[in-house]
């Protein structure tokens, strides 16, 4: 089982969930998903986060601030922006692995698999989590149709390894249509709502079980 200590504390996950973090703008939805994957990270876990919005080691560090300080996490990124950007020579590391650009779906599934492989039967880390920030952005560079498809087959792979995958999404930015769609690939939803200026953004949660 995962647990989500920092975000909701009474509630246990099973190996294989998918969880949709869906919220508008400055609600701290990257927060909360860098909160689900430290809490296993201090216990363990291997941690993969899968970005199409910031360079992998904006991540790392970003990471890094979350992680308590006597841990020294077993962690990976799967770059999808420094390529597309074009900035010198890039090769994969044991920390990082870049796929060419939020559009090379196929590339960014193989580099995920790696990952867990070298999680799961190289270091023998059981228990893995895995992020993907942001659904938002692969849907700026592909139809819903082709990202649906690579969801579901990125879920499927969460499951099949008994990972826990934690999705973003900007849910202002898509019509209902669109997220009501995305939304049936997921076992669980958390939700942020807006709230008045100076206080915290409200979660409401579904398909989760206390």
């Amino acid at each position: 089982m995962y647990d989500l200590p920092d975000v909701l504390p009474d509630v246990q996950i099973d190996p294989g969930t998918n969880v949709l973090v869906a919220g508008p703008p400055l609600t701290g939805k990257r927060r909360i998903a860098f909160d689900i994957l430290a809490s296993g990270a201090n216990d363990g876990n291997g941690s993969t986060v899968v970005t199409t919005k910031d360079s992998a080691n904006k991540v790392l560090e970003s990471f890094d601030d979350h992680i308590d300080d006597d841990v020294e996490p077993n962690v990976g990124v799967v770059d999808c922006v420094t390529k597309q950007r074009g900035i010198g020579t890039i090769d994969d590391d044991p920390r990082i692995k870049y796929a060419s650009s939020p559009v090379d779906m196929t590339g960014i599934g193989i580099k995920l698999s790696e990952f867990l492989q070298d999680f799961y039967e190289t270091r023998g880390l059981t228990k893995n989590r895995v992020l993907l920030h942001s659904v938002s952005t692969l849907l700026m560079y592909s139809d819903l149709q082709t990202v649906f498809r690579f969801l579901h087959v990125f879920t499927g792979r969460i499951q099949s390894a008994d990972a826990m995958g934690v999705y973003v999404i900007d849910s202002t930015a898509h019509d209902d249509q669109t997220m009501n769609t995305l939304k049936q690939l997921f076992d669980a939803v958390l939700e942020l709502e807006e709230m008045a200026d100076g206080e915290e953004p409200a979660i409401r949660t579904a398909g989760f079980s206390t």
